[in-house]
């Protein structure tokens, strides 16, 4: 004959099941945390890159304007300075021309 478990017994197989179940509760919500902290965690460095990048185009942007604007700087000057030698010209031949009438 088969004698039936004690209460206690009973009891006892009870807890240790529900203790089992609940380490493994436990270990799923750590493993589940785990993974949202590594999908945070990869979608915060995709912004941070995504930054960078655009940073680097605005840089490169920058850096285009800024060669423009040495260029415009450069073709002024060179400008400036044909003006100046032009005018400079001119006066030096109207010099020569007031020399010229004087000694007539």
């Amino acid at each position: 004959m088969r004698r039936r478990p004690s209460p206690a017994v009973r009891a006892l197989l009870s807890f240790l099941t529900s203790q089992l179940e609940w380490k493994q509760q436990i270990v799923n919500e750590l493993e589940s945390s785990s993974h949202k902290q590594n999908h945070i965690s990869s979608r915060g460095e995709l912004v941070k890159e995504k930054i960078i990048l655009s940073q680097e185009k605005m840089i490169r942007r920058l850096n285009g304007h800024i060669q423009n604007l040495q260029q415009q700087l450069t073709q002024c000057r060179d400008n400036n300075m044909t003006a100046n030698s032009s005018r400079s010209l001119t006066s030096y031949i109207s010099e020569i021309q007031r020399q010229q009438m004087m000694d007539d």
